[in-house]
């Protein structure tokens, strides 16, 4: 089934474009007519993302952790023509128990997972007013319940749901939507990292498991679901956390 050009004359920034969900979400507006910047801190990966493209994209480098490079990457898709959609999904997993897990990695996953998102939103909202656009964060089902072993990473993405939701409300007037995506296990290389090391307690991570048969998720299917929010059929939606988990936290 063709895919519809839903996203023509649009400029859609994507994050964490290099791989993974990043890759599919730019895959997938470029596909649907959109102008997509792509960013990640990985140039060669966008390079090879930008090669997937139905559209020529506008790579931009930039670093999660240092907020100049959030500011800078906003002005420059700004000054290209605007921005109509602002998708963050760059962000960072980190396993351990909470006795091995120092303050420091714990401050770094909180500033790539959830600072960063702050401040792209916070740029972009200037922008986004104008052109009554929208943003489309990602979450995770770590955010919707606890984690063990990930403390850091699930309460990046708690933060990521509270940002959402407390944007929302306060955009609303100005005719910006604001959602986010949680999603569960998918196949990407952050999905697969290698488990740490040690005596870890695997029954607590894997209490809930995917319910359908398919089980994880491809990044397309993650994809999807960033088109529709940003999508006008999404026009009455904002404040939502969109789950697609394979129904994992079903129950």
């Amino acid at each position: 089934m063709a895919i519809p050009a839903r996203f023509s004359g649009k400029r859609v920034v994507v994050t964490g474009a290099a791989s993974g969900i990043g890759r599919a979400t730019a895959v997938r507006f470029a596909a649907e007519g959109a102008d997509v910047i792509i960013a990640d801190i990985n140039a060669d990966g966008l390079n090879e993302t930008a090669g997937l493209m139905a559209r020529p994209a506008d790579i931009a480098p930039y670093d999660a952790a240092d907020y100049a490079s959030c500011r800078a990457l906003i002005d420059r898709a700004a000054a290209g023509g605007g921005i109509d959609v602002l998708c963050n999904v760059a962000g960072m997993l980190g396993w351990g128990a909470t006795p091995d897990f120092d303050e420091d990695r714990f401050d770094r996953i909180l500033h790539v997972n959830l600072t960063s998102v702050f401040s792209l939103c916070r740029a972009a909202i200037p922008h986004l007013a104008t052109s009554k656009g929208c943003i489309v964060n990602t979450a995770s089902t770590a955010g919707l319940t606890g984690l063990a072993y990930t403390l850091a990473y699930s309460a990046s993405k708690h933060g990521v749901v509270a940002v959402t939701k407390g944007l929302a409300i306060e955009l609303a007037a100005q005719g910006v939507r604001v959602n986010a995506i949680a999603p569960g296990q998918v196949n990407t290389p952050m999905g697969h990292a290698a488990p740490p090391s040690g005596e870890l307690n695997w029954d607590l991570v894997m209490r809930n498991l995917p319910k359908l048969a398919m089980g994880a998720a491809d990044p397309e299917d993650i994809a999807a679901g960033f088109s529709y929010l940003a999508s006008e059929e999404a026009r009455n939606i904002t404040g939502t956390i969109l789950t697609i988990d394979a129904g994992l936290l079903a129950g």
